[in-house]
């Protein structure tokens, strides 16, 4: 018999901060900044308990603009949240980061709501929101890391082709390592979330592998296309 997942209460899930509290001590132990750190948690807090309630809205209003609207939004933040760690000023790389995310997300939701599932409509906000967030957060991670790497290397005197190939070798880093690890050493979150839900582990473990394709392709994507657009705003240094 399949047992439904029980709800966390509020005093339990507490407990799981406690490993969190330790990395903080050891960040003040060590003289490490703590406020970035703080700054994240907080907001991952405020946005969890804030995004209950506005999934809520979305899901009941089955409206094609506003999911629309949702994504455009999400694509905006991912591509700004992705400049964080680029020394080079922001303003400059947004339009690359965004396109760069949007147009391999595009191509990958496209290719997984309407040839794997079949999505009826398109706009099946319970399926599509959640998939859209795995494509643009792995976008997001692969253009922050690629672009990282290719402005260190390109300013230590790379040419663009040795940077541009060692930055996209440098953000499939992660992926590929899913790659390997997935079904040894973790259960990601999908299957995760679907066995702890009682789906039979052989149909999570598809679902899987379509988030795995899914993940590794937007982040392929996300990075090539990042550099190929920064190709040309590089130009001047490269003559």
């Amino acid at each position: 018999m399949e047992q439904a997942l029980a709800t966390i209460p509020l005093t339990k899930l507490a407990i799981a901060f406690i490993p969190v509290a330790l990395v903080l001590i050891i960040l003040a132990c060590w003289s490490l900044p703590q406020k970035r750190t703080l700054h994240a948690l907080v907001r991952m807090l405020v946005q969890l308990l804030l995004v209950g309630y506005v999934l809520s809205y979305i899901f009941a209003s089955d409206n094609a603009w506003v999911i629309g609207s949702l994504l455009l939004v999400m694509v905006l933040f991912s591509s700004w949240i992705a400049l964080n760690n680029i020394e080079s000023p922001r303003k400059s790389l947004f339009n690359s980061a965004f396109l760069a995310i949007f147009i391999s997300s595009l191509i990958v939701l496209i290719v997984i709501t309407q040839g794997v599932l079949n999505l009826e409509p398109w706009h099946q906000a319970k399926t599509l929101v959640p998939l859209a967030g795995m494509v643009f957060a792995n976008g997001m991670n692969s253009v922050s890391l690629c672009g990282e790497r290719f402005f260190a290397e390109f300013n230590r005197g790379e040419s663009f082709i040795n940077a541009r190939n060692i930055a996209f070798k440098a953000s499939m880093i992660p992926n590929i390592n899913a790659l390997f690890a997935v079904g040894i050493v973790s259960l990601p979150g999908m299957m995760t979330g679907q066995i702890l839900a009682g789906v039979s582990p052989f149909i999570a473990a598809r679902y899987q592998i379509m988030v795995m394709c899914m993940v590794f392709a937007s982040a392929g994507l996300a990075s090539a296309i990042f550099l190929v657009l920064n190709k040309e705003k590089n130009q001047e240094k490269l003559q």
